[in-house]
């Protein structure tokens, strides 16, 4: 997987991929420059920041039916979360701005024939229809919450809002139809050419005599309508069950690669779990569209069981983390280098009298690999009343267990628990021994959490982890050799991996006993031109994302902190890092791809 047009998705002919070819230095800097040789050839895009050709469609067909000339519209799952973002918006943008927003609610009409078949899945759109001036405060809220809807969902929607399917809600509530136990067939009125994930050039998914998704030049599923694709490829009788797999997992709890039934598992699984917390359950792990999403809700659940406090952001984080801190309650205090002495200073404020929601931080950190510490971190939060959040989508639960310090844990699914790149996913643990547990079990009882992560996403999610412990071991060994090529080489500066770094022994505190040091490394040149050189030629697929089955290569200070790179370079991350997301392939020959790559950067000299 190495062969990648500029703008091309990865992986290659993927309707729902996650990543995007960017594949030279200067294509990066083009698509952070909005040029047009660069984003008018994107075929798709980091979700998040790049909206998906099919939201984009529906919310074309939206604005044609509903909304004024040249506005636009941002799609999310429900009224609440629609609302929400109106009240963002409000707070940020001009009061002309915000005065011009609007909301459009649809849901199934239940009085069509065979409803049952479709309510299963509740299917139902809330858009925000916006002004030209409005779409970047709308956009913000869509990027940094992650709480938008997922492409397959409005694909689906899409296809019932062309046939009438869906409505206007008028408010009135209406008894909806039993939920059918079976998979159902939907009429052949309902039928439009889609696929589930693939590309109308790319044979759609069948299965073969074992029951295993394959390709094959079958036509006619291309054309069938999308709730019988999920009645034959991704049976949504299994949606729940697929839910529990996926927690389950998450949880480090034995059920892991089996194949799923109809019936629920054994609570005493649970009993037995990586976590080392017996009395952890299924229900104390809820699942988000995306890793975003389950970071931004911690954050929601923390203030509506907390207060109106500021947060603490103790690290350098990902880029949308420390936004949802800064733009959504009262602020954040900000510790970029996650030192020791930046424990000293929080303990001073603390002792002061001053006192904070919670205490944010991932583990390693992004992209320099930094691992705070985690046992001071809980002395400090026992003993002065505050949570604390700790993001473990770089470390992977299965090579370190940071549940027992955190009050929640939240993970991006999207990453190497998936490793397809073909689907977005986030999930968040309230630890049952937190003193904030009860408290937040009642926020999310009472409302406060909405389970919007679309079926199909779930059944993708769940077939994708299967193996995702099988293949942990493979990324941890190919990354620590990848590691030792690139710390001989002259040219290199710098080579940030949890197993080397200062922080080491904090990582160490937390590392399982079968754990590894993770897949994810960040390199910096002595020389901007060695950079551009080893970028530019080294063979694997370059883009966004990580935790990807295949390698993936990325300038990613450029694409996370473009507007900020004085700011980043402040706090030690250099604007001519290269992150590298090891993958699964051949060690002899991955290595030989970074050994190929270097010599290319020395023959710049």
């Amino acid at each position: 997987m190495t062969d990648f047009d500029l703008g091309a998705s990865i992986p290659p002919h993927t309707a729902h991929a996650v990543s995007v070819s960017l594949p030279t230095w200067k294509s990066n800097i083009g698509y952070e420059e909005g040029e047009d040789w660069v984003v008018g050839r994107m075929s798709t895009g980091y979700p998040r920041f790049f909206i998906h050709r099919s939201i984009q469609a529906f919310a074309a067909d939206i604005v044609a039916r509903f909304g004024p000339k040249d506005s636009k519209a941002f799609l999310f799952p429900t009224r609440q979360i629609a609302e929400r973002c109106l009240t963002f918006v409000k707070a940020h943008a001009p009061p002309t701005v915000a005065a011009s927003l609007d909301i459009v609610h649809l849901v199934l009409d239940t009085t069509a024939s065979n409803p049952e078949a479709l309510a299963t899945l509740s299917p139902a759109i809330s858009a925000v229809l916006c002004s030209q001036e409005g779409f970047p405060f709308v956009k913000q809220f869509w990027q940094h919450t992650g709480d938008g809807v997922s492409s397959r969902r409005a694909e689906f929607c899409h296809a019932l809002f062309k046939d009438g399917l869906l409505r206007l809600d008028d408010g009135i509530t209406e008894t909806p139809p039993p939920m059918s136990p079976k998979p159902c067939r939907g009429p052949r009125r309902y039928q439009r050419t889609s696929s589930v994930d693939t590309t109308k050039a790319t044979p759609s998914p069948k299965r073969n005599p074992n029951g295993d998704l394959t390709t094959g030049p079958d036509i006619q599923e291309t054309s069938r309508f999308l709730e019988e694709r999920f009645g034959r490829n991704l049976d949504v009788s299994f949606f729940q069950p697929a839910k529990s797999a996926i927690k389950r997992r998450i949880a480090g709890a034995l059920r892991s690669d089996r194949e799923l039934t109809a019936s629920p598992p054994p609570e005493h699984e649970m009993e037995s779990n990586s976590r080392g917390i017996v009395n952890l359950k299924e229900e104390d792990i809820y699942l988000f569209p995306c890793g975003m999403s389950a970071i931004f809700n911690s954050h929601r659940a923390l203030l509506g069981v907390r207060g109106n406090m500021k947060s603490v952001n103790f690290g350098f984080p990902y880029v949308d983390t420390f936004k949802i801190l800064q733009k959504f309650g009262p602020g954040a205090v900000f510790y970029g280098h996650a030192a020791e002495s930046d424990l000293d200073d929080l303990e001073k404020r603390l002792e002061g009298g001053e006192r904070f929601l919670a205490l944010f931080c991932e583990f390693p950190g992004n992209p320099l690999l930094t691992c705070p510490n985690l046992r001071r971190i809980r002395q400090l939060a026992d003993r002065y009343d505050f949570a604390v959040v700790v993001d473990e989508t770089i470390g992977t639960f299965a090579n370190v267990n940071v549940l027992p310090f955190a009050d929640i844990v939240a993970s991006s699914l999207t990453k190497i628990f998936s490793g397809d790149c073909n689907v977005m996913g986030g999930s968040a643990i309230f630890n049952p021994n937190s003193r904030y547990y009860a408290a937040l079990k009642e926020w999310a009882r009472t409302g406060g959490y909405e389970d919007t992560y679309w079926p199909e996403d779930v059944m993708f999610m769940e077939r994708n982890s299967r193996d995702f412990a099988s293949r942990i071991d493979r990324i941890n060994a190919n990354a620590e050799a990848i590691c030792d090529v690139l710390r001989e080489s002259p040219l290199v500066k710098s080579v940030f991996y949890p197993k080397f770094n200062e922080s080491a022994v904090n990582y160490e505190a937390c590392k399982l006993p079968g754990g590894g040091y993770g897949g994810l490394l960040s390199v910096v040149f002595h020389r901007h031109e060695h950079a551009v050189a080893f970028y530019d030629t080294v063979q694997t697929a370059k883009g966004p994302s990580l935790g990807t089955n295949f390698t993936l290569t990325s300038p990613y200070v450029l694409l996370a902190h473009y507007q900020e790179l004085d700011w980043a370079e402040g706090f030690g991350v250099e604007r001519d890092l290269i992150r590298i997301s090891v993958g699964l392939e051949e060690p002899r020959h991955i290595v030989n791809v970074f050994k190929t790559a270097l010599k290319a950067a020395e023959e710049m000299a």
